[in-house]
C-alpha cells in the first residue's frame, strides 16, 4: 500500500529523494545537467509530496506557480525498484488534485529526450505536447507539456 503525504521542500525524506533525481538527471543529460540544474532548485517549492511503502520513501513530485492559474509540476521521481507500478501516475495525480483544490486550472512541465519514460508517463496522463516556454524556448532538448484541469 503506497501511503503519499503533502509536505513541502523541507522535508527531508523529499531531499534525499530529489537528490537521486538529481544523479539520475545528471547520467541522463552529461554535459547538460548543470544548464538544467540552474531551474530545478527546491528551496522555495510550497507544494511537495513523497510517497511512503512500508514506510520507506519511494517517490517525490512538487508543483510551484508558473502564472496566476497555472502550476509547473517538477521534481518527480520514482526510485528505480518502484518503478513500471503505476506509483508516478498516482503522483502526478496528487499533484493535479492538490493544483485543483488550490484553484489552478493547468498544469505545464518540462521532461527531455533523454527522459523516454517521463514523455511516455506524461502522455498517458493526458498532457499534450506544447511549445516550449520561459528558459526552455530553443532548447533542442526539452519537451514541454500542458494538460488542463477540469
Amino acid at each position: 500500500m503506497i501511503n503519499i503525504i503533502r509536505t513541502d521542500s523541507t522535508h527531508p525524506d523529499f531531499i534525499e529523494l530529489v537528490k537521486l533525481l538529481d544523479a539520475d538527471l545528471a547520467k541522463r543529460d552529461g554535459e547538460e545537467h548543470a544548464f538544467y540544474a540552474q531551474f530545478n532548485k527546491i528551496d522555495t517549492i510550497k507544494n511537495a509530496i513523497v510517497a511512503y511503502e512500508n514506510e520507506i520513501p519511494i517517490a517525490c513530485g512538487a508543483f510551484k506557480l508558473y502564472e496566476d492559474t497555472v502550476v509547473e509540476i517538477k521534481r518527480m521521481f520514482v526510485i528505480p525498484a518502484q518503478r513500471g507500478k503505476g506509483t508516478a501516475s498516482k503522483m502526478l495525480n496528487e499533484l493535479e488534485n492538490w493544483a485543483r483544490e488550490l484553484n489552478f486550472e493547468a498544469c505545464v512541465l518540462e521532461t527531455g529526450y533523454n527522459q523516454p519514460e517521463a514523455i511516455a508517463l506524461y502522455k498517458k496522463n493526458g498532457y499534450l505536447i506544447t511549445s516550449n516556454y520561459g528558459q526552455y524556448i530553443g532548447v533542442a532538448n526539452s519537451i514541454c507539456f500542458k494538460k488542463y484541469l477540469s
